[in-house]
């Protein structure tokens, strides 16, 4: 139903009997309305569907009409219509009727009552109020009908602009394939600059310590006194252990390596490492160590922490031109990381070198990125020192200003467990000769590895049988030989590894206790867990291995 503009203003009258609709019209024209007398209902029932602004009807002319067509009407209304009805009424207060009004009242909405008898001035004020009303209804229908247009026009516009943008689409696309393949090509150099830095800072510091176990070698051939030996096995020993730590970093930077963390004393761990920081540092250089007389345990992983240490006190060391002081101080404090709280050790270590720019400071915990000359650093050192804070539990921080030193501080967290001394660790070995004898089938595929670690094993009092892959170690327990444990390596060629040989001796002989031995312990760590068996890594020393090889063999016999 779309009203008709020169009706929208006018009030329909439907009042069939007596005079009231030639009254109500007369009044309503000298207030100013407009009016039309519908004689009949179907004529109401026209110029409600042509648009009307008011509905003017006496209840006694819609009494036995076809309601449902009216009723229709309204429902058609658009939605931004709501037709006022005024109906005229009379003071008949039976049930029946008063039932019907409360029914033409629901079935039709917006419907306002005026009982006889009418005084003209409430007449002339509830058409004035439905008019106003009705206005605003048409005010909306306007709003729509420009929203509308708005919307043609800017649908008009969208479908310009969207044939512009597909052009401008087409040739982003083609710009877009150039700069990936333009960041592809950036990010393969930048691999490959890396690879690069990696590469030439581990060959470094692998020739550096292949130059000392090589050269200890050759001079051990020239020299037969016991200090000299003693001091050149010494220095190999500790290239050996450096060497180990490099791996250790590699590992950790790829995220092959878990930590084992314990509680440590960390006052003793520094003390232990007094010989090797010596070693690592220049003579020019001082070092003092400040830590606090009732410093808690931490929990670390004490051979990371370690490597740690040396790590920084390196790195200060390069950073110092000439002589120079390195401090290495440690304090409880009580501090949040990760919004957690807690007791904490700061381990400080504190050079007196050039110091860094901020533009280097805030690169430096970058795996790769080095300030070294090429070939002089592998750029993991301050990377695996931020990894190992991070997967202790704490955090790291750098503090650093050019011309007057670096600090760097690790957060570590207390452990509140005694830290287990050196010697309740230790155990008393017997001497080779009041060992019963026992035997240990090694299977060791690199027979170079195979003829040292079988001295070893003979060393501390182990009859070896060697086996250089799976198949032959199962050939040699075939016999029912006596064999007290199988130490064998993870990683064997034939296809059959040392967590798959570990299965098929199970099945054979239950009882039979197994170690095997990588040097990439990590990559089945969890599989071998799994079965109870453990790992020894490589490289290990005779210590290593006879505490590995004794508690596996005592373990059995109890």
């Amino acid at each position: 139903m779309e009203p008709n503009e020169a009706l929208q203003e006018g009030v329909l009258i439907f009042a069939p009997t007596g005079r009231d609709a030639n009254t109500a019209s007369e009044l309503l024209q000298r207030a100013g309305i407009a009016t039309q007398v519908c004689p009949s209902y179907d004529a109401l029932l026209a110029g409600i569907e042509r648009g009307a602004g008011i509905a003017f009807v006496a209840e006694e002319g819609l009494f036995g009409q076809d309601l449902d067509r009216l009723a229709q009407l309204v429902q058609q209304q658009p939605a931004w219509s709501d037709l006022p009805f005024v109906m005229l009424t009379s003071r008949h207060d039976h049930p029946r009727v008063a039932e019907w009004r409360k029914a033409q009242i629901e079935r039709l909405g917006n419907v306002s009552l005026i009982e006889r008898p009418v005084q003209p001035i409430t007449l002339v004020s509830v058409m004035q109020a439905a008019l106003r009303a009705r206005r605003r209804q048409f005010e909306i229908r306007s709003l729509l009908l420009a929203r509308e247009a708005a919307a043609a026009q800017l649908e008009s516009l969208v479908q310009e602009r969207t044939a512009q943008l597909q052009s401008v689409n087409t040739q982003l696309r083609a710009e877009m394939v150039e700069r990936a393949r333009v960041e592809e090509t950036l990010r393969h150099a930048q691999k490959l600059e890396a690879v690069g830095q990696l590469t030439g800072g581990v060959a470094h510091d692998f020739n550096n310590l292949l130059m000392v176990i090589t050269a200890g070698l050759d001079v051990l051939e020239l020299h037969d006194t016991p200090e000299r030996r003693d001091k050149l096995l010494r220095a190999m020993r500790q290239a050996t252990q450096r060497g180990a730590g490099l791996t250790r970093q590699l590992l950790a930077f790829s995220r092959s390596r878990a930590l084992h963390p314990e509680t440590v004393d960390l006052a003793k761990l520094i003390g232990n490492m007094s010989e090797l920081l010596d070693r690592s540092l220049r003579g020019d250089i001082k070092v003092n160590v400040e830590l606090a007389g009732d410093l808690w345990p931490i929990v670390a992983d004490p051979g990371e922490l370690e490597l740690v240490i040396l790590n920084l006190a390196v790195n200060a060391r390069d950073a110092i031109q000439g002589s120079g002081v390195i401090t290495i101080s440690g304090r409880n404090v009580r501090d949040t990381i990760d919004g957690i709280e807690g007791d904490f050790v700061h381990l400080t270590v504190r050079d007196t070198g050039s110091g860094m720019s901020d533009e280097v400071k805030a690169r430096v915990f970058e795996p790769f990125f080095t300030t070294k000359d090429v070939g002089k650093g592998s750029g993991l050192g301050l990377a695996q020192v931020y990894g190992f804070a991070k997967q202790s539990g704490g955090a790291v921080t750098i503090d650093s200003v050019v011309g007057r030193g670096t600090q760097i501080t690790l957060c570590l967290p207390r452990s509140h467990h005694a830290a287990t001394r050196e010697g309740d660790e230790a155990h008393s070995h017997p001497d080779p000769a009041d060992l019963p004898e026992r035997c240990v089938l090694l299977v060791e595929d690199d027979v170079e590895v195979a003829a040292l670690v079988e001295e070893m094993l003979r060393g501390i009092g182990y009859d070896v049988i060697h086996a250089t892959n799976a198949t032959a170690a199962l050939g040699a327990l075939a016999n029912d030989r006596r064999v007290d444990l199988v130490f064998s390596d993870v990683m064997m060629p034939g296809g059959t590894n040392g967590i798959q040989l570990a299965k098929q001796i199970r099945t054979r002989r239950p009882a039979l206790p197994v170690l095997l031995t990588s040097g990439f312990s990590e990559a089945m760590r969890g599989e071998a867990e799994a079965l109870g068996i453990s790992i020894l890594r490589k490289p290990y020393g005779l210590k290593e291995l006879r505490a590995a090889i004794e508690h596996h063999v005592h373990a059995r016999v109890q």
